[in-house]
């Protein structure tokens, strides 16, 4: 039934709630239909719950009584926007999940320990973002062998032969985005072009 929607049911709060911030604050009716401009039988009929509230009746309220409009609604709490994240370590990196529900687009951070510094490329499909955030990181793509550092990027089609890890003997952290569909970010590495002299 309608009733049980929270919508619904926020709705009925809303008469009590303006009751309670009026009589909590020793305003009378009369005095918040003068600062209003609405009238009080509105406003009691808004407060019993036997008219149904709109922005027109809200707002004015609202600012009568200067408090937030969702003081008056009583609107429900954002959810935590935290992702709880659980290290798992693969083939010897530890990876940080970002994306707590799957989807085309994965995002993750890896910490790569010196010892994999030994380049073993492979292939696979998708497309891939790579962001240095501390650390020296070498990328080996094709026939590129890159030296990257902190807040440098890289993207690439993973289906070239691709390898990425410590340059020298400490770890690296890096931000990672991968698509398995193919789907691209807006950064791209290109390896630098060099002009012939002219003659």
């Amino acid at each position: 039934m309608d009733e049980q929607t929270p919508i619904a049911a926020a709705l009925a709060q809303v008469g009590p709630r303006l009751k309670g911030i009026r009589t909590r604050r020793g305003v009378s009716l009369a005095a918040l239909a003068e600062a209003t401009g609405i009238s009080k039988s509105t406003l009691s009929r808004l407060e019993t719950g036997q008219r149904r509230p709109s922005l027109e009746l809200l707002l004015p309220i609202a600012q009568a009584h200067q408090v937030p409009l969702d003081e008056l609604v009583g609107a429900p709490e954002v959810g935590d926007p935290r992702i709880r994240a659980k290290p798992r370590v693969h083939n010897g990196r530890t990876v940080i999940p970002l994306t707590p529900h799957p989807g085309p687009l994965q995002a993750w951070k890896s910490i790569i320990p010196a010892e994999q510094n030994r380049p073993e490329p492979i292939t696979h499909e998708g497309y891939e973002w790579l962001y240095v955030l501390s650390g020296r990181l070498r990328l080996v793509l094709a026939d590129h062998d890159l030296i990257m550092g902190p807040g440098e990027a890289a993207e690439f089609d993973t289906r070239l032969p691709h390898w990425f890890g410590p340059a020298g003997d400490s770890p690296v952290e890096v931000l990672n985005l991968f698509g398995r569909q193919g789907e691209r970010v807006h950064v791209r590495a290109r390896p630098h072009s060099r002009r012939e002299p002219a003659s």
